[in-house]
């Protein structure tokens, strides 16, 4: 239950930040967090840190919890090294992928497809997230899937907005599917290529990105 309330806390309070609740650098009181979510500071303190994590916020010491938003050029690079990693994944698993996992990968997409005709960008994201991570562990690499978890969580609130895009759930749901029949086949260079192409975040899809966290913070 615990851990429930703190994730929710957490869900909350990122949504406030990307929406402009919070200003950039404005620093977050765990006491007035409290009150704010009727709770201890306890699970407010854990939420702070995974948004920390995230880095979303930063501890400084000695002054407290403060809101840190990434620049344009932050975020495209990081966009950038995310889409070469889970190529890399894709690449790997494509020779690797058990067929337990393969199965488990069309689990999720079925999942996916159904928050689709649903219209649920939140319970999409949560079986997109298991479908990235399974193919992370199918790489067969375990440094190779630390580095992306990680990269994964630094980015997570901003993957998880840009699938509030007109039309983004349908794309993104067209581009699992060849990510599966690729691995399906095998075909380790196809893998990687519609991998790398569904992470990308270029040209129009990123201005749109942006425009979305400007519009949220006005």
């Amino acid at each position: 239950m615990a851990k429930k309330q703190t994730d929710s806390i957490a869900d909350d309070l990122e949504a406030m930040i990307l929406e402009g609740v919070f200003d950039d650098n404005q620093r977050l009181d765990e006491v007035q967090l409290a009150k704010r979510f009727s709770v201890s500071r306890t699970p407010v303190r854990e939420a702070l840190q995974r948004l920390t994590q995230a880095g979303l916020v930063e501890q400084r010491p000695r002054r407290g919890v403060f809101v840190r938003q990434p620049g344009a050029i932050e975020l495209l690079e990081m966009f950038e090294v995310m889409s070469e990693l889970e190529a890399a994944c894709a690449r790997y698993a494509a020779s690797r992928i058990s067929d337990e996992a393969l199965e488990e990968l069309r689990e999720a997409n079925e999942k996916c497809e159904q928050a689709v005709r649903e219209q649920d960008p939140d319970r999409y994201y949560l079986e997109n997230e298991r479908f990235h991570h399974i193919i992370y562990a199918q790489s067969g690499n375990g440094f190779l899937e630390a580095e992306a978890s990680r990269l994964y969580r630094r980015l997570k609130p901003f993957r998880r907005l840009q699938l509030r895009l007109r039309g983004r759930l349908r794309q993104s749901m067209a581009e699992h599917e060849s990510i599966l029949r690729a691995l399906t086949d095998g075909d380790a260079d196809r893998a990687a290529g519609v991998m790398r192409q569904h992470i990308a975040v270029q040209g129009d899809k990123f201005h749109h990105l942006l425009s979305t966290l400007k519009t949220a913070a006005e």
